[in-house]
């Protein structure tokens, strides 16, 4: 066992010298396993050891006396351990998710806060061979893609599986031989639960009727699914890469034509990249869901959306296709005075603006970049402010004769409305100046007659 896992370790890199190595301990089969394994390791692969366990409040008496028995395990082998009691039933009612689900997030939650106290690490869990047969399994019957047959990985960011190539009957075999004592979950026994039914019975069946060698079957088709979807998802993120125009942890802008030319299955893996980059949570975010966002952006209908769960939201506007936030409240009006020879920071657009004011003769007009603007400094009156827009706001668009309305002015650039209140103007006190990162006013541009002027450049966070 210890070779066959020492193996694993090194192929995927889950442990190098040094590591904090948290382990998941329950006081099953499983993760005692784990556990001794992973002492034993230790002359080979010099690193730290500790352990957490999280008592889920579920099963009264029994839960307690497997706390206290993982206690005393650790306490034997001088390890340092973590505890923590857990409301699972109450958690996933209040948050409307499964008693499975909830178990996942809490434990997890007490996991990082561990590592978080003891200086950073990785997380050890116990899942092998089987449980990802069952995973696998339990995904067909409810219904998966590709992405579902990947199953659990070895790594999986702060996160190593070492006993994931081992079964369970090599487990028990390891326990027994090593006289390891261990703590039996019960509740593993009752076929109420899908996952004790497919463990319990389907599995047995198809390897005694079928093939017995189901378990190693399933395990080359998650390695090759995991293959081909790495593949995917990175080819798919270099394409993001190329087509978004803006991007924020609030909304994400994409080029609409250039999305069109994706194949379907590349398209969809960017929604859900979209989606995974915006929201908080994608649970609650379906297949029909993705589908339905795909027939939108397909028909590219101006002004159209779709009201996604978890407060999301995709729309299409002037070529663009746009998955953000719900705006739960209008957004802030903001004017602030600038500094002028200072470096001036606006939090409602995460900007910074530095302004000088400098002779004719030392300036390098660049009319090519939108966001370092130069202005006659004799035409400015009073004094400068940064703001977003007002009600009348007005201005004579640099190159034109008339004076525009902004609003008019945004409805012919095609800015989304989502955008507009957001936009920084910089303004004097009698008219605008620059519309940032768009076009400035006639009226303060550089001729011959300037002798010195204003350069403002605008730098976003």
């Amino acid at each position: 066992m210890k070779e066959r896992v020492l193996k694993t370790i090194r192929e995927y890199k889950l442990i190098e010298k040094n590591d904090n190595i948290l382990v998941g301990v329950s006081g099953g089969p499983d993760s005692m396993c784990l556990l001794h394994v992973l002492v034993e390791i230790q002359d080979v692969i010099p690193f730290n050891i500790f352990v957490a366990h999280v008592n889920h409040g579920v099963r009264g008496k029994d839960a307690d006396e497997d706390e206290e028995f993982v206690r005393l395990t650790c306490e034997k082998m001088n390890i340092p351990f973590y505890s923590e009691k857990v409301d699972m039933n109450g958690y996933a009612r209040k948050h409307k998710m499964s008693s499975e689900e909830a178990g996942r997030k809490l434990r997890y939650d007490f996991f990082n806060e561990v590592l978080f106290e003891i200086g950073g690490g990785k997380i050890a869990v116990a899942h092998n061979k089987n449980d990802q047969a069952e995973t696998l399994i339990m995904r067909i019957i409810r219904g998966t893609g590709i992405d579902g047959l990947k199953g659990m990985k070895f790594l999986n960011g702060n996160i190593i599986r070492p006993l994931l190539n081992v079964t369970r009957k090599e487990i028990e075999e390891y326990i027994s031989k090593n006289n390891i004592e261990v703590r039996i979950d019960k509740t593993n026994l009752e076929p109420k639960y899908l996952r004790n039914r497919i463990r319990l019975e389907i599995i047995p069946y198809i390897e005694r009727e079928y093939n017995p060698n189901f378990l190693d079957g399933l395990s080359r088709l998650s390695r090759t699914a995991n293959l081909d979807c790495n593949f995917l998802d990175k080819y798919s993120s270099n394409i993001y890469k190329k087509i978004v125009k803006t991007e924020s942890k609030n909304s994400i802008i994409l080029n609409r034509n250039d999305f069109l030319k994706e194949h379907k299955s590349i398209k969809q893996r960017i929604i859900k990249l979209c989606l995974m980059k915006v929201a908080d949570d994608i649970n609650g975010i379906t297949e029909k869901n993705i589908s339905d966002i795909m027939v939108l952006f397909d028909k590219g209908d101006t002004g159209k959306s779709i009201d996604l769960s978890n407060g999301l939201i995709a729309k299409t506007s002037y070529g663009e296709i746009i998955i953000q936030k719900r705006e739960n409240k209008e957004f802030r009006s903001f004017s602030y005075k600038m500094r002028e020879n200072g470096v001036n920071y606006v939090p409602e657009c995460k900007c910074y603006f530095e302004m000088k004011a400098v002779p004719i003769e030392k300036v390098k007009l660049n009319f090519k970049n939108m966001y370092i603007k130069s202005f006659d400094y004799d035409k400015i009156y009073g004094e400068l402010i940064i703001r977003n827009r007002i009600s009348g706001d007005k201005f004579k668009p640099y190159g034109m004769n008339g004076t525009k309305k902004l609003k008019d002015y945004f409805i012919d650039e095609k800015i989304p409305k989502n955008l507009r209140e957001s936009i920084p103007i910089i303004a004097d006190e009698k008219n605008i100046l620059w519309i940032v990162g768009y076009r400035t006013n006639e009226e303060y541009k550089i001729t011959s007659n300037t002798k010195k002027v204003l350069v403002i450049k605008c730098i976003k966070k």
